[in-house]
């Protein structure tokens, strides 16, 4: 019998007639998966067949960071609802091929056919068939022209000598280096950052020799007051696909994205006038106090006086 409930969820449920997908309670109910991967896998579920569902363009959809939608791909894939694999093509191009399952462990990958390269030359055309060889006509002989004086030999002209031009090589920045000698604290924290980045994109995993040659420059980082959450976002943001030489970019981030170093308070102050006093003088005819930069009369004496001058001022 249909009982309305007291309290609850109530459904109210339409037929679909088209533009619908078919998901199972086994991931609509899943207890181990996060709310973000169950969403996403209906959503890549209700998908037609080739359409794209790599990080950049789920990330341009969603409004959620490239780091969960990462670790939710992570989620399915543990559990088997996603499987992605790298397939090279027979013209060498490595592509990414992504399978979706609505009920894990259903169907074996290894079963499912390596895309094919699409064609890129048009098929040739049939040759036109060979028509009968007809006889050429007959035609009168011309009359023999006596051949001209030849013309005397220009000799080339020889360059002129150049200097030896040597290859430049364009030579990488410098890594930053901390200012602080004793920065054992700043290295340790700064290695440990280098080596965590791989749980946060599985493609910059470092060896111990990169981790060694790129810890000075993430230590002038830390060294600026740089948050370890900016270093880490400002490393692993918006990377290449595929990624071939992971130390090579984190040295160049490392060294361009260095963000200035904060001013001192001293900096933030601005620069107080100088002021000028001018000394106090004594009047040389009434003795009354007045300020001039040179001793002489007072502006009263010299009103009385027009003869007397002084400078004061």
């Amino acid at each position: 019998r249909d009982v309305t409930p007291t309290s609850g969820v109530i459904h109210v449920n339409t037929r679909h007639a088209s533009g619908f997908v078919i998901i199972g309670n086994h991931l609509a109910q899943h207890d181990e998966l996060s709310l973000v991967a169950i969403g996403l896998a209906v959503h890549i579920q209700s998908l037609p067949a080739g359409a794209k569902v790599g990080i950049k363009v789920l990330t341009d959809r969603f409004p959620e960071s490239e780091a969960r939608i990462a670790a939710a791909l992570r989620e399915l894939e543990e559990k088997g609802y996603l499987h992605r694999s790298r397939v090279r093509l027979p013209e060498g191009r490595v592509v990414t091929r992504t399978v979706s399952y609505n009920q894990p462990g259903s169907i074996d990958t290894s079963t499912i056919p390596a895309p094919q390269p699409r064609p890129t030359t048009p098929p040739q055309a049939a040759p036109p068939e060979p028509r009968p060889a007809q006889a050429p006509p007959l035609l009168a002989p011309e009359p023999v022209q006596p051949p001209a004086p030849a013309a005397a030999p220009v000799p080339a002209p020889v360059p002129a000598p150049t200097a030896p031009t040597t290859p430049t090589t364009t030579l990488p920045p410098p890594l930053p280096q901390p200012h602080n000698t004793p920065a054992d604290g700043l290295h340790r924290t700064a290695a440990a950052l280098l080596a965590d980045l791989r749980r946060h994109a599985p493609e910059l995993t470092l060896s111990e020799g990169d981790i060694r040659t790129l810890t000075p420059g993430v230590a002038t980082w830390l060294e600026r007051d740089a948050h370890p959450d900016t270093i880490r976002h400002a490393l692993t943001a918006d990377l290449p696909v595929p990624l071939k030489h992971p130390a090579k970019l984190l040295r160049h981030r490392i060294t361009t994205r260095i963000p200035a170093p904060l001013p001192g308070t001293t900096d933030l102050t601005a620069p107080r006038r100088k002021t000028v006093v001018i000394p106090l003088q004594n009047c040389e005819t009434c003795e009354r106090a007045f300020r001039a930069t040179e001793p002489g009369h007072c502006r009263d004496c010299r009103t009385e006086h027009p003869d007397l001058h002084t400078t004061a001022a």
